[in-house]
């Protein structure tokens, strides 16, 4: 619904057009998207559950790991939801407050997603350069405060994202041809002069990601030169299964982010609306559906443990299971 008053337009709602072009077939697409999401929230619960109650895991590299567990729920919580609201019941209307709230949610906690990443990283480079001194440098109190920074650094670098949008004011109309509120999405969407957003979103993208891969790549070049210096094979083979469940948790989670990024300014009208659309939402459901599956797999600990529980194993000392 639009509303005008005698300066501008004022948007009460928008309508999210799902995927344009494959209409016909969103039923179809929410199969893969709904059955990702199951798995994503009951993996990503399954793990925070583990690392809760297993005192085993009370350790500095599984705290970080249910840092982006629940990075992951609300990540994809933001969007599979009202996504699969839209493919199954035509559910389309979104409020303009709720549809601001929407893009705060996501842009912060995939900024929050890319700074555990980074978080992690460090913690693979402390363990692996500095294992004698691994406890005493990452102790609770310090992760603690490098998760709320982590978190503080996505709230208040998001926040103008909200202001900037609704001080615009809007005469194209208000359908989105997305699944969610994205920040460009809308702004596209305002008869005024959108520069200032398109800048400070890029500004915003560069101050997180590239100083969170910056930090990633510094990190792993340490430990790469730590690991060759290793004079045993076994040993070297060891520091290096510690760090490929990360590896992989970074893959998934940058991968579609640079297609994304790259194909919106290069791609041009080669790469049809559809497929930016549907990698988007792989953006944001990739990460929190394979990252529990590859902690799951790769480490033998949480490996270990839910082995244990299907098997139902009784011999397991731990609180409350």
């Amino acid at each position: 619904m639009i509303i005008l008053n005698k300066t501008n337009w004022t948007l009460v709602s928008f309508i999210l057009n799902g995927v344009p072009g494959l209409e016909d077939i969103h039923m179809w697409i929410s199969v893969p998207f709904c059955s990702m999401y199951i798995v994503a929230m009951v993996g990503n619960c399954g793990l925070l559950y583990l690392i809760y109650y297993e005192d085993s895991l009370h350790r500095p590299m599984y705290f970080f790991l249910a840092m982006l567990s629940l990075t992951d729920i609300v990540m994809c919580s933001s969007t599979i939801p009202k996504a699969l609201c839209i493919f199954w019941f035509h559910l389309k209307d979104i409020g303009f407050n709720e549809c601001l709230l929407q893009m705060f949610f996501i842009h912060t906690f995939t900024g929050m997603e890319s700074g555990v990443l980074m978080l992690m990283a460090l913690d693979r480079y402390v363990a692996i350069c500095y294992p004698l001194r691994y406890s005493t440098i990452l102790t609770n109190p310090v992760i603690a405060k490098v998760g709320l920074a982590t978190f503080l650094r996505g709230v208040l670098l998001i926040i103008p994202f909200t202001f900037l949008t609704k001080r615009l004011s809007y005469c194209r109309g208000n359908i989105i041809p997305h699944t969610y509120c994205d920040h460009m999405s809308v702004a596209k969407l305002s008869c005024g002069n959108v520069k200032v957003n398109a800048i400070y979103g890029l500004m915003v993208a560069l101050l997180i990601g590239g100083f969170d891969i910056l930090c990633i790549t510094i990190s792993y070049t340490m430990i790469l030169r730590a690991v060759v210096s290793l004079s045993s094979a076994d040993a070297r083979q060891k520091a290096f299964s510690t760090c490929t469940a990360h590896i992989c948790a970074i893959v998934f989670s940058y991968s579609p982010a640079f297609f994304s990024f790259f194909s919106h300014r290069f791609g041009g009208h080669t790469i049809p609306p559809s497929c930016h659309i549907i990698v988007a939402n792989v953006y944001l459901l990739l990460p929190p559906t394979m990252n529990p599956i590859v902690y799951g797999v790769k480490t033998k600990q949480i490996r270990d443990r839910v082995i244990r529980i299907l098997s139902g194993s009784k011999d397991i000392k731990s609180h409350g299971i």
